[in-house]
């Protein structure tokens, strides 16, 4: 069930990372109603394409709870996933998803395609876009009018 202290904290995260130049998305892995882990983008850090703020909360809740199979896990996170980790969730096997903005560009969740329509896999993800969206949309839309003035 959707709780907003933790789409606050993934607004938190994708605050923190557009102070080092990254694309402002956060994400918050729960379990049992606690935070397991926890991530912002890293990919202009690490110089790594597939570390985006999902992938790296993902791997630190698989290390966190001993098993990549995160059976009663949800993550939140601030912009509708893309494929890339819309199938790491399926592969996963979160429970749910609860997403702030939607990404019409690349969003695999509804927007622009949907691999968590329930049945296309081997694994259902229940999926809730549009939680803060407002919030979770002007610190992207911020971040890039900041870096079409530079």
């Amino acid at each position: 069930m959707y709780e907003q202290k933790f789409m606050l904290r993934a607004i938190e995260l994708a605050k923190e990372c557009a102070a080092f130049d990254e694309v402002p998305i956060g994400a918050v892995v729960v379990k049992d109603g606690h935070v397991i882990a926890e991530s912002g983008n890293l990919k202009e850090r690490q110089l790594n394409a597939v570390c985006h703020a999902e992938i790296v909360a993902l791997s630190a809740a698989a290390k966190a709870v001993g098993n990549w199979w995160l059976e009663g896990c949800e993550v939140y996170v601030t912009l509708e996933p893309c494929p890339m980790c819309a199938g790491a969730m399926i592969n996963a096997r979160i429970d749910a998803l609860y997403f702030g903005a939607y990404d019409k560009k690349a969003g695999a969740c509804g927007s622009k395609v949907n691999l968590l329509e329930a049945g296309l896999f081997n694994h259902d993800i229940a999926v809730s876009g549009g939680h803060m969206q407002e919030e979770c949309a002007s610190l992207l839309s911020a971040f890039f009018s900041r870096k079409r003035k530079r």
